[in-house]
Formats: C-alpha cells, structure tokens, sequence
C-alpha cells in the first residue's frame, strides 16, 4: 500500500527561497548605502541645513563712504532704506507669495517672478533674496502687520545713499543703482539687489566707497521667525571722501547757468584742482537711487537740453576765437609770427574765388599779435593760418592738450578733435584744402574742444606751462602730463595779451575788470551752423535758439597767493563777452571779495 503523504512534494521550491533572500538581502544593502549616504557622505551638509533651520546667518550692509567738499561740507550721506526680500526655503506657497508681493507693492509679477528666476541661484539657502530694492514707510508698515500670514517674506534694512544737493552736483558725484548681471558675474563680493556706483565719482571710486559687508547670526523658530540675532562680523564702513569742489562756489554757478545749458569750470591754475564743476541743466541723482517711475524716466531721457549730459567733459564744441590763443602761441613757437609784425586788416581775406570776413566789416587797420588777440581780429589770424598751415597748428594744439582726454576721475570723458589732413583723408576720403587752415585758426571747422580741455590750457598759460591733470580730490598731488613747448618770454607775450584783453580800450573782455585784481581773458563767440543772410540781418533777440552762437569766456585771475582760472561757456548764448561774461565776472567777485562773516574767499 503506498503513502498518502508525499514528504518531497510539500517542501518549498529551492528558486523561489534563494530569490527571497537574495531580494532581502537587495533592500538591505540599498538601505544601508542610502544611509551611508545621509549619514555619512552627506551628514555635514544635512547637519548645516539643520542648523540653518534655526541658526541663520545674513549679510549685513555697509554704509557708503561720506562725500564732503573742500571745507567739510556734507555732500553724500546714508540713510536707512527698506526692500522686500524672500527666503525661498520658508516659502510654502513660492506662486502665490510672489503674486501678493506684486499686490502689496504695484510692481509687475511678470517683472517680479523675471528677478526670482534670474536670481535664486545666486542666494544662498535661508539667505533673503532681494524682490523689491525700496519700499515706503506706508508699504513697510502694511507688510509688517501682514507677513505673518507669508513665511518667506521678510523686510530687509540697508543704508541707502542720499545726495544732499541734488542736481548741484550729480555731474560730479554721479550716482548710485543696483547692480546688474555683469556687474554680479566680474565681482564675487555683490550679491542681488547690492547697490554699486553707476556714474561720476561713484563709479570710479567705487571700490574705496563700499565697504565691507559683516554677517549676522540670527536664532529662527520653524516658521523662519527671528527669536535672537547676534553680530558676528560687524560691517566696516567704506572710506570717506574730501572733495576739492567749493560747495559755496559750486552754488553760485549753479544759479548763475540756471535756465541756461553750459558749463563753467573754476581750476587752480598751479596744482589743477578744480574748485567748481558746473553742467547745466542738470538732474537729481536722488531719483536713481530711490527708483524712477517709468514717466519719470521718459520725461527725462526725451528733455530736449539732455540733463544726462555732461557737458564739462562729454560736450565738444568749436572754441571759436579762444581758440585764437593756441594758434598765437603756435606762430611764436614755430618763429613763424614775431610779436612786433603787423598784418593789415581791410576786414576781409580773399583765398581763391572765397572770400573770408572779419567780424569787424570795416576792418582793424595794421594788427599785431597782442591787438590781434586782444581785439580779436579774425583777418590777422586768417593769415597766421595760412603761414603755419593745418601741420603745425595741429602739432602744436595736440600738445597743449586738445584731441586727448584730460584724464579728470570722472568716466566717459570725450576726447574732442583736432583735425589733420590724415583724419580729414580717413574721415571724408578728401584732400585738406588750403581754405580750412583760415577756419581752423580762428576754433571753426572741424575743431572740437571740452570746456575743461580749454580751462586745462589757460592754466597751463599761468602756471609756466605745465599741463597738469584736473583733480577733483582734496590733498592729491598735482600730476603734471606735459609741458607747452613756449619759452617763458613767449607764455608772458600771451598773458599780457590777455590781461590788456579785460584792461584795454578795445578789448573783448572788459566786463571783467576788478579793481586791485589782475585779470586776463579771451572771449569767443563759436558759430553753430553756417547762417543765412536772411539770419544775419537779425537782431540777436530774434533769431531762433538753435541757431545762435556758442559764447566762449576763458580767463584767469591773480591776487597774492591766490591765483584761478575760470571758463564758461554758453549753448547759444550769443556773445563771449555778453553772453558768458557775466558769469565769470560774477565768480571772480565770490572768490576775491571775502565777506564779513568770512565766506565768499576760496584758499
């Protein structure tokens, strides 16, 4: 009789137990390699984000150096600013948080999500990401009563840059903004929504005006709630800056260009700080700090007088007959001219089938080279051009300075033109023809010049020749870049032109003269576009804006010690005497008459 129980059909298959065990064995391992992985290999990291969670640490900002003037003066300060900023690792809800930013602050959510997106890769994990560089008291106030309902946002204080005069000075000191992408990928110290300087002194001095951020440990509770802070690192503020600027100065030409576009420029003629530096019209550098509103910026950018630029530097001009000082100094050099040689003056020069006139229709008579300059007889100096030619003119303007940057600390600085028959061959593929070399030696045609190009020169015509780099420092050393090739005899033949210029007769210049002040001076009046006879025949105050001349005064002034030279010029204002004769005279009366309360003198 066989069994019923069949022991080997009831033991378990020997595949199927090898394959459970080996797939325990399989979760096994898996589980111990993940966590080696957590514990282990990445235990430091996970331990940090821990900490994070409840100990933070955040940047804090670095105040700006101060900006003064020459005499302690406060130009540029710092003020507490408030942004918006969003720690992404609190946030639970990221669409709907950014969405009630863009409700509690009117800026776009496009624009806002655009600054997420393009910026959380440069944040650091549990460090606030900057969504709204300026807030209003009104806007921190409502945020602050309802961030409790938004973990993740939080309002972040920071020194804020603030311009004391405005518009005075935003030339000069330029301004502050946020920094953007290229600026974040050349500098490893910024971080989004950092402000960095932007344009004038700010942009060139930023390094030293910065600082260096300090960091701040902050203890938070799970929902990212600040419970204690302490200061690790304290912020070092940025260096503080002494101008050489004059701000009473600095005021009264303001005033004196208000309503007008042009510039003047107040020098030490023996060290070549520069004691005022007026654009005008100008704008509030404020306003790029604080944030434009898209009106605001449109109104600004289409103002017809162009408010951005500045026109000590970046504007170019004829130099009309002040020009006439480099051309005089070119003919002594080159022995081409002596003092004493006379040219005759009918009022006219004749060159071919052109005929070239003097402002003077009736003519000078028999002209040498100080009655020349001091009348600014344009028929004596049509001749000078022809001896000397576009070579020698061109050499020697080179090497007063024109055509090149001054090298002033300030960006952007135009470098102006002097023209040669090789630019004329480059530029318009045409031969230089003999009747340009009469346009050129009265500061026409091609010539282009910065008012602080001529202002470097006149200095350089006081102070024994010396062209000296423009400094806008208070204590910098004077740096010289050149010298006038003139004798000393030659340099005091064209001073004493000048000074019988304002003193003579018949000079340009007389509206300058001051009682015990020695005061030399050229006047030019620079043609803007080759008028009509029909303009011609107009009175002054009838012909339209764009077509009036440019008025050209450069000058110097000495008493004692103190010595200056001063140069304004005036979009369409007309005349040189009249027009920016006015102006000088007025500065020249701030420097030398000290009132009794001891303002209105610079030392």
């Amino acid at each position: 009789m066989s069994s019923l129980y069949d022991s080997k059909s009831q033991q378990p298959p020997k595949t199927g137990l090898l394959l459970l065990q080996g797939l325990i064995l399989l979760l096994f391992c898996v589980f111990a390699l993940r966590f080696w992985f957590l514990q282990i290999h990445k235990g430091s990291y996970f331990a940090e984000q821990a900490k994070n969670n409840q100990l933070r640490q955040d940047r804090l900002y670095a105040p700006r150096g101060l900006i003064r003037d020459r005499n302690g003066n406060l130009l540029a300060l710092n003020e507490p600013a408030y942004a918006l900023g969003i720690v992404r690792e609190d946030c639970k809800d990221l669409d709907g948080t950014l969405k009630t930013v863009s409700e509690w602050t009117g800026e776009n959510l496009s624009d806002i999500k655009k600054i997420f997106k393009k910026s959380r890769k440069r944040v650091k994990p549990f460090e606030p990401l900057i969504l709204v560089p300026n807030l209003t008291f009104k806007q921190v106030a409502m945020i602050e009563a309802n961030a409790l309902h938004w973990p993740g946002l939080e309002v972040v204080v920071r020194p804020r840059r603030r311009y004391l005069q405005g518009a005075l000075l935003s030339h000069v000191l330029g301004y502050v903004s946020e920094c953007g992408e290229s600026e974040l990928e050349a500098d490893s110290d910024l971080a989004v929504g950092d402000f960095v300087g932007k344009q004038g002194l700010e942009d060139v001095l930023e390094k030293r005006f910065r600082g260096v951020k300090g960091r701040r440990q902050c203890e938070v509770d799970a929902t990212g709630r600040r419970l204690k802070e302490r200061i690790i690192n304290p912020p070092i503020a940025g260096e503080d800056i002494d101008l050489s600027i004059d701000l009473g100065l600095q005021k009264l030409g303001g005033k004196l260009l208000q309503g007008k576009a042009g510039a003047v420029v107040v020098m030490n003629p023996d060290n070549g700080q520069i004691l005022s530096f007026v654009s005008a019209p100008s704008y509030d550098n404020n306003s790029f700090t604080s944030g434009f509103s898209k009106k605001e910026w449109a109104k600004l950018i289409n103002d017809p007088m162009h408010p951005l630029q500045n026109r000590v530097i970046q504007s170019v001009y004829p130099p009309g007959s002040v020009f006439k000082l480099v051309v005089a100094a070119c003919g002594l050099h080159n022995k081409v001219v002596t003092p004493n040689e006379t040219f005759y003056c009918p009022g006219f020069v004749k060159l071919g089938k052109y005929i070239f006139r003097d402002w003077k229709r009736s003519g000078h008579g028999d002209v040498d080279l100080k009655k020349a300059l001091v009348e600014s007889c344009d028929v004596y100096f049509y001749k000078l051009g022809i001896k000397l030619g576009v070579d020698r003119i061109s050499e020697f303007a080179k090497k007063a300075g024109f055509g090149k940057v001054t090298g002033i600390s300030l960006p952007h600085e135009k470098a102006g033109l002097i023209p040669t028959r090789a630019w004329k061959r480059r530029r318009f593929g045409e031969i230089w023809h003999p009747g340009e070399n009469l346009n050129l030696a009265i500061g026409q045609g091609y010539t282009l010049t910065s008012p602080l190009q001529v202002a470097r020169f006149i200095a350089s015509l006081v102070n024994g020749g010396r062209l000296l780099r423009p400094q806008l420092l208070a204590g910098e050393p004077s740096e010289e870049q050149g010298r006038l090739p003139m004798t000393k005899n030659q340099l005091e033949i064209i001073k004493k032109a000048m000074i019988e210029t304002v003193d003579g007769p018949h000079g340009t210049a007389r509206r300058l003269r001051k009682k015990g002040i020695v005061i030399g001076g050229k006047t030019g009046t620079a043609q803007v576009v080759k008028l009509t006879d029909e303009i011609h025949k107009m009175k002054d105050k009838d012909i339209p804006y764009k077509y009036r001349d440019h008025a050209w005064m450069a000058s110097f002034a000495e008493r004692g010690d103190q010595r200056y030279v001063v140069v304004c010029m005036i979009e369409h204002g007309q005349h040189g005497g009249s027009g920016a004769g006015p102006v000088v005279k007025a500065i020249y009366d701030y420097l030398f008459d000290k009132k009794p309360d001891g303002k209105g003198a610079v030392n």
